[in-house]
């Protein structure tokens, strides 16, 4: 195979940050992407109806004239997330989803919810107006490893609130393990899930080839090859429960390579790219389209695109960084070769 056309794919997991980083990274995204679902944590984070619109004003500023790209907004939930918001949310032109962050998960959670048992009244309201509940699923508490911490956030949460709030429509963001792929396979349909490129490319040997490697450290951690593999079969089966979600995170070199690295790899830049390496790799090409282009549109109630992106088995390296003499940000596979380029 020489060429590999696909249905316009969404990404519907990406952090595009604010100000300069935002400009320097949305066309990557827009180049590739009809859509996509975008994070909420920035500093500080978006948290109302009438934040996300301003948020929403800014990206489409921020893209390449041409770009028909379309941001769709998610909301940071917190404790103090009233009914009210979430009833706005649900009938917003621009907010798609509520984000889940357990406090001190990932980066910007130092606002998110301590105690979850504590907003069920909040799933329940968004139950009601069926506005989709993004997870960050992993457990803060240090006394579990931080291999352990998703599969623990599943047993502990998870499970309960899919039990408590069926009609609920719950994405298990960036999945890592096998028990979540497990958990998310044997749900009901309102259980869907994203999977990134780097958790189907690579195990955690990538975090310590030759030393520290800090541009493929991310979070959910990258887990064991067991773990991977189990991604990788879900993600090429046809499932329509699994689809295509980045979670591409720019920082910059300096915040990466420091001594309290930053968490998460910026793949926006070849996202589809990597995704087709993973597929090929699992001779399973034939399932990209659905992974990337229809199982997400439908969980989320949206129409399909009906435009096509172009892939041609072209290899290239890529680049050490992107950027400029202000700005640096090392992508993820800094310096390797991919098989297959957008035309």
């Amino acid at each position: 195979m020489k060429t590999l056309s696909l249905t316009r794919p969404d990404d519907f997991h990406l952090h595009v940050r604010d100000g300069a980083l935002l400009t320097m990274v949305i066309a990557h995204s827009a180049k590739q992407f009809a859509r996509a679902m975008i994070m909420p944590n920035l500093k500080p984070p978006i948290v109302t109806v009438q934040q996300a619109e301003c948020y929403h004003q800014e990206i489409l500023t921020a893209l390449p004239p041409e770009a028909t790209f379309k941001p769709l907004m998610s909301l940071y939930l917190t404790e103090a997330t009233s009914i009210d918001e979430i009833k706005k949310a649900a009938h917003s032109d621009v907010v798609y989803a509520f984000k889940l962050y357990p406090a001190g998960a990932t980066t910007h959670s130092d606002l998110g919810v301590k105690n979850i048992t504590s907003i069920y009244p909040l799933f329940a309201e968004m139950e009601k107006q069926d506005i989709p509940l993004l997870i960050h699923g992993e457990v803060t508490d240090e006394k579990y490893d931080i291999f352990d911490r998703e599969r623990v956030f599943i047993e502990r949460y998870l499970v309960d609130v899919h039990q408590q709030f069926p009609a609920l429509r719950i994405v298990l963001e960036h999945l890592t393990t096998a028990e979540a792929v497990q958990f998310v396979s044997a749900a009901s349909s309102q259980v869907a899930a994203t999977i990134t490129p780097q958790h189907l490319l690579y195990n955690r040997n990538a975090l310590f080839s030759g030393g520290i490697r800090p541009h493929y450290y991310c979070l959910p951690i990258l887990k064991r090859e067991e773990h991977r593999l189990a991604l990788v079969n879900a993600a090429t089966s046809g499932n329509p429960k699994f689809f295509l979600g980045t979670d591409s995170a720019p920082h910059t070199q300096t915040m990466k390579e420091n001594t309290c690295g930053c968490a998460g790899c910026y793949s926006a830049f070849g996202a589809l790219e990597l995704y087709a390496e993973a597929f090929e790799r699992a001779e399973a090409l034939d399932k990209l389209e659905g992974f990337a282009s229809f199982y997400g549109a439908d969980f989320y109630h949206l129409p399909r695109n009906t435009d096509t992106i172009t892939l041609v088995k072209s290899a290239w390296q890529v680049p050490d960084n992107y950027g400029n003499n202000e700005i640096n940000i090392v992508p993820l596979a800094a310096g390797s070769t991919l098989q297959w380029r957008q035309s």
